[in-house]
C-alpha cells in the first residue's frame, strides 16, 4: 500500500514536545515522523505552524511532514494552521498517533470515525473536521482506567523499544512502498 493513490500531502505525528517526553508512549508519532524524515531524505526543520515542519518527496509527490509543538491536547491548532497555508483537504491528510484500544505495536488505519477519547485526535477534530486518514499504533492498554494518563506518559521498557523500532520501520514501508 502507499501513500500516493490516496493523495496524501500532509503527515502528521502526533507527540508532546521536550526532552522529558522523548520515548513515551504518546509520542510514537513523533518517533514515526521523524523516522519518516530521515528514510525520505527531509530537509531541514522549519519552526512554524506552531510545530516543527518540512518538505519530504516520496514517490514523486510533495509531502509535507509535521510536529505539533502544541502538546497533544492542541495538536489541532497545528494542523490547521498547516492544512490552511498550502490549502490541504483534510482528506489529504495521514496523522499517525498511539493508540490504547490496540495491542502493542499493532497498527490499523481508518479514515474518520471516532476519536477513542484520544485528546490529541479530539483537538484535529474540532479544528478540520473527521475526515482524515489515521495511522494507529497500538500502545496496549494499562489494567486500570484510572492509570491511562500516567501509562501514555510512561516510558517504553527496552524490550519493547525493540518491538517500537520494527513498526515504525514497517511504518516506513507502508508510506514508501508503491
Amino acid at each position: 500500500m502507499t501513500l500516493l493513490p490516496i493523495n496524501i500531502k500532509l503527515i502528521v505525528g502526533l507527540g508532546n514536545p521536550s526532552d522529558k517526553y522523548k520515548n513515551t508512549r504518546h509520542n510514537i508519532g513523533f518517533m514515526a515522523i521523524d523516522l519518516i524524515a530521515k528514510e525520505s531524505q527531509a530537509q531541514m526543520w522549519k519552526q512554524n505552524f506552531n510545530g516543527f515542519s518540512t518538505e519530504a518527496t516520496i514517490g514523486n509527490q510533495k509531502v509535507i511532514l509535521l510536529k505539533p509543538m502544541t502538546y497533544m491536547n492542541n495538536s489541532g491548532v497545528s494542523v490547521q494552521s498547516c492544512a490552511n497555508f498550502y490549502k490541504i483537504l483534510p482528506e489529504e491528510i495521514l496523522v499517525i498517533h498511539d493508540e490504547l484500544d490496540i495491542p502493542l505495536c499493532k497498527i490499523k488505519t481508518k479514515i474518520g470515525g471516532g476519536n477513542g477519547g484520544h485528546n490529541g485526535i479530539k483537538s484535529i477534530e474540532s479544528r478540520i473536521g473527521k475526515e482524515f486518514h489515521r495511522l494507529r499504533i497500538g500502545i496496549g492498554r494499562p489494567e486500570h482506567k484510572d492509570q491511562v494518563s500516567d501509562y501514555v506518559l510512561s516510558n517504553f521498557s527496552s524490550t519493547e523499544m525493540e518491538h517500537v523500532n520494527t513498526v515504525l520501520y514497517d511504518i516506513c514501508k507502508f508510506v514508501f512502498t508503491p
